[in-house]
């Protein structure tokens, strides 16, 4: 028997080798190759045979390519369909991938089930569950019952069925049960996710239908399979946040609308539903009229396109041990010690000898810089244990040298603010000084202190 052919594929990038390396040389990860069985060969026809003439691809001119409109569809989800940039692109597909339990199949289904009542023909191919059980969380989503359910996990089989319907969009649940009998591995297995996803993505691009793939998540927090996966799609969407009440979709790559979009759904017995206002969830019911306690800042952000007002709370104690712990929830850790830094320098606190701890409370993950200011109000109000001013927002870029920078979208983050009833707001100074009613323009830190706290 001929020994079974097997190759090292990088997790992180795809990258083949015909041996196992330590560094990737495409990514330069460390540590990434796994083995797996090589894709068998491409059997040659009549027409590839050696010699035999092969008919040459031409290549347009771009101005002469055509372009139609192209319609977006619907999914009666207004949060979803602005997370996508507008609704779903025919011939696209979407990769969302979360931890276990954070909804997944659920918002899918229940996608799959409106857009069988707007948009046609919708086939949800599910390989963890047998069609039965499908059937049960259906009935208790009170899913539309149009929609065309298959149960199997053979890729070929999949994709002659599709053949046969012609949807305008099908939902594959999920990408790692699926296998193809040409590619000699498990399911799961990078070979497989690679090739079922290339399958996948042809039967896309040239039917017109939209794809949905689940992918399932690793311990580390990425999709499972090679990271190759996510460059194929067109769109990755990912749950976050602790697993709770709310759950946080936020999209990480999209060639069809904005990254760093968010939608945010409440999650209870009879599904996902969207709520139109996340900054008052975030916020957790504070008003500018309520006092809160100390450490607490109330910063006016920018997540994708939309303005949101999140909570940043700050806790300063004194060290047990000789090395003080700087720690951060839903923020960039290099910043907090940057911000602490500064503070130390510029504004003449001495931290050295305290913990910090900072967080963005109710789940969000916030990585721009205009929540510097923010942050360094909440460290200072802890540690003096003063309170800010209870209708008071923040936001600004801190430099190295104290200064306070200005952040893009100024005017929509005041007006957020002032929506939601603050009307104190200490921001950068502005470039042309003119009429801005409650807002405290300020410069460098320390004034940015001494304007919150006095």
């Amino acid at each position: 028997m001929a020994k079974e052919r097997t190759a090292f594929f990088c997790a992180d990038c795809g990258h083949e080798s015909t041996r196992w390396l330590g560094r990737c040389p495409a990514c330069g990860a460390w540590n990434t190759f796994a083995e797996a069985p090589a894709p068998a060969a491409a059997r040659r026809g009549p027409a590839a045979r050696p010699g035999a003439p092969r008919a040459a691809a031409a290549a347009t001119p771009l101005r002469e390519v055509a372009v139609d409109a192209v319609a977006r569809i619907g999914t009666g989800f207004a949060e979803f369909d602005a997370l996508l940039g507008g609704g779903v692109v025919p011939g696209s597909v979407v990769l969302i991938g979360g931890p276990p339990g954070t909804g997944k199949s659920t918002l899918l289904l229940q996608v799959a089930g409106a857009l069988a009542q707007r948009a046609g023909p919708v086939v949800y191919v599910t390989g963890e569950e047998s069609a039965a059980q499908t059937k049960l969380r259906a009935t208790r989503l009170q899913t539309c019952d149009d929609v065309l359910l298959l149960a199997e996990t053979d890729l070929d089989r999949i994709l002659d069925a599709l053949d046969q319907a012609r949807p305008r969009i099908a939902v594959v649940d999920s990408i790692q049960t699926l296998a193809r009998a040409q590619t000699e591995s498990f399911a799961g297995s990078v070979a497989q996710v690679r090739d079922c996803a290339a399958g996948l993505l042809e039967f896309a691009k040239r039917t017109g239908c939209a794809v949905f793939l689940v992918g399932h998540v690793t311990k580390d927090g990425a999709i499972a399979g090679p990271r190759l996966l996510e460059h194929m799609v067109d769109t990755v969407l990912y749950f976050e946040g602790d697993g709770g009440e709310y759950r946080i979709l936020r999209a990480h790559k999209n060639r069809f609308g904005n990254a760093e979009e968010i939608s945010v759904f409440r999650m209870d017995g009879e599904g996902l539903h969207e709520v139109s206002n996340p900054s008052q969830l975030f916020l957790g019911g504070a008003t500018g009229r309520e006092p809160r306690p100390s450490g607490s800042c109330i910063v006016a952000s920018i997540v994708g396109s939309r303005p949101l007002l999140v909570e940043v709370q700050a806790l300063v104690g004194e060290t047990t041990y000789g090395t003080p712990r700087r720690l951060a929830a839903n923020l960039d850790p290099a910043r907090l010690a940057m911000i602490i830094a500064v503070l130390e320098r510029r504004a003449g606190m001495n931290l050295g000898s305290f913990d910090v701890y900072a967080s963005v409370a109710g789940g969000l993950r916030v990585d721009e810089p205009a929540t510097d200011l923010g942050v360094a109000l909440a460290i200072a109000s802890a540690f003096r244990s003063q309170h800010l001013a209870p209708n008071t927002v923040a936001f600004g870029e801190l430099g190295l040298s104290g200064e306070v920078r200005g952040v893009s979208q100024r005017a929509r983050r005041v007006a957020e603010a002032r929506r939601l009833g603050f009307g104190s707001v200490i921001a950068p100074a502005a470039a042309t000084p003119g009429a801005e009613p409650g807002v405290c323009g300020v410069r460098d830190v320390a004034s940015a202190i001494s304007a919150a706290l006095g």
